[in-house]
């Protein structure tokens, strides 16, 4: 098979066009060969037609001119375009280069009928290398330039694949970014917001400053959920770049114990943090931390005890939120979706940081984080 339809229709028109003209010469010859004239002019037209294989099988093209070409003295033409296909199509340069020499050297050694002994076997040879040289090297340059286009379309292919797959990935990526801060804002807010709610209920009646109290929390917390909305939208919207975003501080850390406190969970917070502002990075995902650990307590546990503690080393900072086990069944468990602490875990983890999660031996759950701290902080 041929590559395409134009490469075969050059092949085709070549192989007849070699026949016809060498064809002629040897008919229209001053002297006949060894052979006939008519076995010549046969011989120069069966060579010109194997041109149209000269793709596929080079080095036997050339082998079968140099044979024929050597006995008969006919497919002058051919031997040209044999000899740049051989330096264009053929895989191995070793054949190129000694089927080369062979034809050059048989060119010259050649015993013509007649041939005048006296001629210089350097001019022989000179001729032999003037017509038979150049169609391989320029055949060699050819192949050699084909093959570097092919290459540069082959990894100009790969490079598009890459930059569709890095593409994929960057979506994929983004999504999960999308989902792990929708969650962030709006799971665990508005968990919350459901467990004040019922407590809102339950003491409305018997207690209308409690649930005064309760309301405000929740109209808050309702309030800092969509400033969290507006900010996450605004950075899907403008990019990472739309500008500052709030650092939270241990006073935020405070801030989130005393919420759960609000909705009846009794929380102990230790702080032990040195002067100075963390890292935006890290006192994010600590934030995160707290804020996920206090929600899963409300879902599962009621108002178990609980125990909230972020404390600073010198290269890290370590949280834990530790509930004990809860005091009754709760009346309704919120629903879950099991990804927040997978995406907790993906937060922590981008930081270098460590994240477990499950069981205590005494009963209740844990959640304990390590984020190191940058070297230069």
């Amino acid at each position: 098979m041929w590559p395409t339809k134009r490469s075969r229709a050059l092949d085709v028109s070549l192989a007849a066009g070699a026949a016809v003209v060498d064809a002629f010469a040897v008919w229209f010859a001053t002297q006949d060969f060894w052979l006939p004239r008519w076995a010549t002019v046969l011989a120069a037209v069966l060579l010109g037609l194997c041109l149209v294989v000269r793709r596929r099988h080079p080095v036997a093209l050339v082998a079968a001119v140099i044979v024929v070409g050597t006995t008969t003295g006919a497919g002058f033409l051919a031997g040209i375009i044999a000899s740049y296909s051989l330096g264009a199509y053929a895989s191995s340069r070793r054949a190129v280069f000694c089927l080369a020499a062979i034809g050059i050297a048989a060119f010259t050694l050649q015993p013509e009928p007649g041939l005048d002994r006296s001629e210089p076997v350097m001019l022989r040879l000179t001729v032999a290398a003037v017509f038979g040289l150049p169609p391989v090297l320029l055949g060699l340059y050819m192949g050699t330039r084909k093959q570097l286009i092919a290459s540069l379309q082959e990894r100009t292919r790969r490079l598009e694949r890459e930059r569709t797959l890095l593409a994929e990935r960057a979506r994929v990526e983004e999504r999960t970014r999308i989902a792990r801060e929708m969650h962030d804002v709006v799971a665990n807010r508005v968990s919350v917001m459901v467990v004040q709610a019922a407590a809102l209920r339950a003491v409305a009646a018997r207690d209308p400053q409690r649930a005064a109290e309760t309301a405000k929390v929740i109209g808050d917390m309702g309030r800092q959920a969509l400033d969290e909305l507006r900010q996450v939208i605004g950075v899907l919207r403008l990019g990472s770049d739309s500008g500052p975003q709030a650092v939270p501080g241990p006073d935020d850390f405070a801030e989130l114990v005393e919420q759960s406190r609000a909705a009846g969970l009794k929380v102990a917070l230790t702080i032990e943090i040195n002067d100075g502002q963390l890292p935006p990075a890290v006192a994010r995902a600590a934030y995160r931390v707290i804020q996920e650990g206090l929600t899963n307590v409300h879902k599962h546990a009621g108002e178990a005890d609980t125990e909230v503690l972020v404390r600073q080393t010198p290269d890290a900072i370590e949280l834990s939120v530790l509930n004990g086990p809860p005091p009754g069944e709760p009346e309704r468990l919120l629903p879950s979706g099991g990804n927040g602490l997978v995406g907790l875990g993906e937060r922590v983890t981008a930081l270098g940081g460590t994240l477990d999660a499950g069981p205590r031996p005494e009963g209740g759950f844990a959640l304990r984080a390590r984020i190191p701290l940058p070297a230069a902080s």
